[in-house]
């Protein structure tokens, strides 16, 4: 949930109504933003 905060923006309060299968699915977007563009050829 740490990972949603930092990346959307989101409390607790847009959290908590979500079952657990969607905040999976947003957590999985933030990784994508978070992780660093993978270089060619390394």
């Amino acid at each position: 949930m740490a990972d949603l905060a930092m990346v959307f923006h989101w409390g607790p309060g847009e959290m908590d109504p979500m079952p657990l299968e969607e905040l999976a699915n947003w957590r999985e977007r933030a990784r994508q933003r978070l992780e660093p563009p993978k270089q060619r050829g390394r």
